[in-house]
């Protein structure tokens, strides 16, 4: 007999059959049409980051000395830059977002899934294949940086269009949480908090459509348009790594030293700093220069509140000696390299001084120390999924290849910063003077050539996974 739901419980929040408690950080994936949408956001990512990969070597060796003369700099670089850090961070957060979301909610409103899957797909193509459709002029904006393009313009509403779905259907149809707030619980708070940051980066950015005028030049316009967006949007992406390392940690035996209930206290100081976007928009118009500083502040100091206390326990998680296993191997891999860039992300994030290279040197380390977790998360994931699990020696390197090469990356980045090469150009434009700024860019494209390399790795095995399933069936 159904137990009744207490009155006044939200759906999502709505107290579950009684069941032991386990404290193990781990979400079962549904084995239902839910299973096929979140396999397909997977796939979708994977799409993405292979077109990332391919503008990436593009963009590596208009950079690198020697190589430099023989690429177009100027706009194709630009051009080239805007759809790699637009696939290989917009649109693959967003698909991973997808599969976790999708994963935990009900299953109602599937068709409502389907449609938010494919819209961004379609908005992906309309993006990757604008440069090819005519004149694009680039817009370096932060955050989102974008093509004056109709092909490219047009995908760019239609995967927003399709985010906008995904964060309403996590909210109309919520998986249960029951009180007891065990392990599961924990992650499922932890993504929940997610959505409702990408639900207030929704607003920001109508709010910011309302309000930045549009007869502004582009630059301008586009970088006023996402700047209060792009860093809102950084509160879901740190929380889904948050909730990356929870559940890795467990999966690897090297659990976390928190209860689930200090965990969700962790989520909950990550998503509060989100709630100060709106009082920003409300108390200084967006094209204002206070406006912009206090959302330079929010993201740089918001966060750290709940990142902190998560690096400082995984990192005694990960020093506790644990055996080993072909499945695990590759999960422990991700975990460890997600936490080295993630905070070597953050303590160049407190040294940059102008807008030189050591700005992509902070965010680089940053991005990749989400996606590495994201990564290993998908690792975990793919058995689940219905794939075959990766395990080998390509699994077991992709990690260490992909999160070393990106270290080498921002570590020259760094270098060159210091001796002032500018962020954004590329070729002759980085006028190299001393044998240290050549160095510097050297390492950076020595390190950015091995991450492609650790990048196209992850799709190799997560394509042979999928392959290897489809055949076996």
């Amino acid at each position: 007999m159904r137990s009744a739901q207490p009155a006044g419980f939200p759906r999502g929040f709505a107290r579950a059959p009684s069941r032991p408690r386990d404290d193990r950080f781990d979400i079962a994936v549904p084995a239902t049409e839910q299973r096929a949408i979140a396999a397909g956001w997977l796939l979708l990512g994977v799409a993405a980051l292979i077109g990332a990969g391919v503008f990436s070597i593009l963009l590596v060796l208009a950079r690198t000395p020697f190589f430099a003369s023989l690429v177009p700099a100027g706009d194709f670089f630009r051009v080239a830059l805007v759809v790699h850090v637009d696939l290989s961070v917009l649109v693959w957060f967003v698909s991973m977002a997808g599969m976790l979301w999708t994963i935990d909610t009900s299953p109602r409103l599937l068709w409502l899934g389907w449609v938010a899957l494919f819209a961004a797909a379609l908005g992906t193509a309309f993006m990757a294949l604008a440069p090819f459709t005519g004149a694009a002029a680039p817009v370096m904006s932060n955050y989102v940086p974008v093509l004056e393009n109709d092909a490219f313009l047009y995908g760019l509403v239609v995967l927003g269009a399709g985010f906008l779905l995904l964060t309403l259907r996590s909210f109309a149809a919520p998986a249960r949480m029951s009180l007891q707030l065990d392990g599961s619980d924990a992650l499922r708070f932890g993504l929940k908090a997610a959505a409702v940051s990408s639900a207030v980066a929704l607003m920001a950015m109508v709010w910011s459509i309302v309000e930045v005028p549009r007869e502004l030049d582009a630059a301008t316009y586009y970088e006023l348009l996402f700047w209060g967006p792009g860093h809102v949007i950084q509160f879901t992406w740190t929380l889904l790594m948050l909730v990356a390392w929870a559940w890795l940690a467990t999966l690897t035996g090297s659990p976390l030293p928190l209860s689930p209930r200090v965990v969700v206290l962790i989520y909950a100081i990550g998503l509060v700093s989100v709630f100060f976007a709106p009082l920003i928009y409300l108390n200084w118009t967006v094209p204002s220069v206070e406006y912009r500083k206090m959302m330079t502040w929010l993201m740089r100091f918001g966060g750290g509140l709940a990142i902190l206390p998560m690096v400082l326990a995984l990192a005694v998680a990960l020093v506790r000696r644990v055996a080993s296993t072909p499945a695990t191997r590759p999960l422990r891999a991700s975990l460890i390299t997600s936490l080295l860039l993630f905070s070597a992300g953050g303590v160049i994030g407190f040294l940059i001084q102008g807008s030189d290279v050591r700005v992509p040197a902070h965010y680089h380390g940053s991005i990749v120390g989400v996606t590495l977790a994201l990564m290993g998360l998908a690792y975990a994931l793919l058995p689940r999924l219905g794939f075959r699990e990766a395990t080998g020696r390509i699994a077991n390197w992709q990690p260490w290849l992909y999160g070393g090469g990106q270290l080498l990356h921002i570590l020259g980045l760094m270098w060159s910063g210091g001796y002032g090469v500018q962020r954004k150009v590329a070729g002759a434009e980085q006028t190299l003077r001393t044998t240290q700024e050549v160095f510097g860019m050297g390492l950076m494209g020595f390190g950015g050539l091995l991450a492609i390399v650790g990048g196209i790795l992850f799709v190799w095995v997560v394509l042979d996974s999928v392959i290897a399933a489809r055949r076996a069936r």
